[in-house]
């Protein structure tokens, strides 16, 4: 069930909502078991042959989250390592059998069956949630064991599909509050708002940017110039605001139920640097490949070529972690170099007058933008041989036709002596959209303020969000002018909500 389709929005939301808060008004926890079974049958809908599998998941690390914190101090490693295996072997076996099979065939070394093995939907996001789990557990950080909590803390539905990455101590205590039991004006303002501004990044931006991006990163379709870069910014910024909404729309409808949820998404293409692109993008992932990985590697402790190393095998493994690919290992270790150059480049930079001129930080947000984008060739393309096709398309590897609507302007390039070709641009319908939408993406992304800036006065998320300085202030008041607004942009929506279109993330 998508958060985008009619079925959720005027069936399934208004029915758990009621449930919920009926069941409340008489037991928090009943609220809670209702919840967690909502959530369920939510992740039942896609494909009900995986519900055994998640509930068996959250039963046996429930069990060993337990035993964990029971157990004798010598055998606490073992059950860890145990519950660990068994989490990632589950991972390895649904998300990398195919890939590793493929890669063994690819090279010769022997020519096994590829098993037909379907991807369970949410399996990477439920499964790092419930490794932190018991990663706490085992340094006994953990407070509330629970069950029914437990298993909300796992399934709840406006996370489990796309994220962010939950962490126990932010959220059982909330499920356990009776005060988030109780219908409040204020939750289901702030909340619908953000659902709505978050529905409409999804329906109105990055769908209708989608129809350029197919075409461009099609096996074999070797683009020219300009189809290379308004493919790969429309990809750019479809991703972008895919996210955005998502993030968006998981904080507004947890916020309906009274819980706060994380930030998830914070202007990345406002980042100055790569480090900072990682603090704003997929920020729950960030902090878990950090907290989880990283450190355990010896982050930054034994000497600054051990850290580098660090951040090369964390990318990598944050890379495969988005898919069984050879682009995403690509993807995840160009990260890791980036990291580097970074982390390199600050240290060598230190104190120097170019760091306190006042172009730098506009230079520097250029160049970790294009970085960036180039990074989303590879995530986006089918193989590594149409990354490479699309990279060099954008250098003019394959032509710099001009647009066929520029025909009839051919007179002019020939007084200058040019006889350029007119056939590019193959893929592109200038009567749609898409164009002018981008143009107002890519204006949004770096002008605007987030939707967390435009609420900070009422506490979208666990964190404190204060407002940007500067740029455009917009902040969002429980006013009639802001209803008529939300309620247009949701009218707006509904009308779009003409396709069924999956968030890019749920593919992960």
């Amino acid at each position: 069930m998508l958060f985008n389709s009619f079925a959720f929005l005027f069936f399934y939301l208004p029915v758990v909502l009621a449930g919920y808060f009926w069941l409340g008004q008489r037991q928090a926890r009943w609220a809670a078991a209702w919840l967690a079974l909502a959530s369920l049958f939510f992740y039942a809908y896609w494909d009900s042959r995986y519900l055994p599998l998640l509930t068996a998941s959250i039963c046996v690390n429930y069990g060993c989250g337990r035993a964990l914190v029971a157990a004798a101090p010598a055998l606490r490693k073992p059950w860890l390592a145990g519950a660990l295996c068994a989490n990632l072997g589950l991972l390895a076996y649904y998300k990398y059998a195919n890939f590793f099979v493929d890669t063994v065939n690819s090279l010769g070394a022997a020519h096994w069956a590829v098993p037909n093995i379907v991807l369970p939907v949410g399996i990477s996001f439920f499964t790092f949630t419930q490794i932190a789990f018991l990663v706490d557990c085992y340094r006994g950080e953990v407070r509330e064991y629970r069950f029914i909590h437990y298993a909300l803390f796992v399934s709840y539905f406006p996370h489990l599909i796309a994220g962010p990455v939950l962490h126990h101590k932010d959220m059982m205590p909330q499920f356990a509050d009776p005060a988030n039991c109780r219908p409040l004006a204020a939750n289901f303002a702030v909340g619908l708002s953000i659902f709505v501004i978050g529905l409409a990044k999804k329906v109105l931006i990055a769908d209708n940017i989608a129809p350029m991006v197919g075409p461009v990163f099609a096996a074999g379709a070797q683009p020219q110039l300009l189809e290379a870069w308004l493919g790969t910014l429309a990809y750019t910024f479809q991703l972008y605001f895919d996210f955005s909404a998502y993030s968006d729309m998981a904080i507004g409808l947890s916020r309906l139920f009274g819980v706060k949820l994380p930030l998830n998404f914070n202007s990345p293409y406002k980042a100055t640097d790569i480090s900072a692109f990682w603090r704003r993008w997929h920020m729950s992932l960030s902090r878990f490949l950090r907290d989880y990985l990283y450190i355990a590697l010896g982050g930054s402790r034994a000497g600054r070529l051990r850290r580098y190393r660090n951040l090369l095998l964390t990318m990598l493994l944050g890379g495969l972690w988005h898919g069984a690919g050879w682009t995403f290992v690509v993807w995840g270790g160009l990260h890791g170099i980036y990291l580097v150059i970074h982390h390199a480049w600050a240290y060598l930079m230190a104190g120097s007058a170019l760091r306190r001129a006042r172009w730098w930080p506009a230079a520097a947000g250029a160049i970790t933008f294009v970085a960036v984008m180039l990074g989303w060739v590879c995530f986006r393309a089918a193989d590594l041989a149409s990354a490479v096709d699309v990279l060099g398309a954008l250098a003019g590897g394959n032509g710099i036709s001009l647009p066929r609507g520029l025909q009839a302007q051919a007179h002019y390039f020939a007084a200058v002596g040019l006889a350029p070709q007119f056939d590019g641009i193959r893929w592109i319908d200038f009567s749609t959209p898409a164009i002018p939408v981008l143009m107002v993406a890519m204006l949004l992304a770096f002008f605007a303020p987030n939707t967390q800036e435009i609420f900070f006065r009422y506490e979208p998320c666990i964190e404190r969000i204060v407002q940007a300085r500067g740029g455009l202030a917009v902040v969002w008041s429980p006013s009639k002018r802001w209803s008529l607004a939300c309620a247009t942009l949701f009218i707006a929506c509904v009308f779009g909500m003409n396709r069924v279109t999956e968030f890019l993330y749920f593919q992960f």
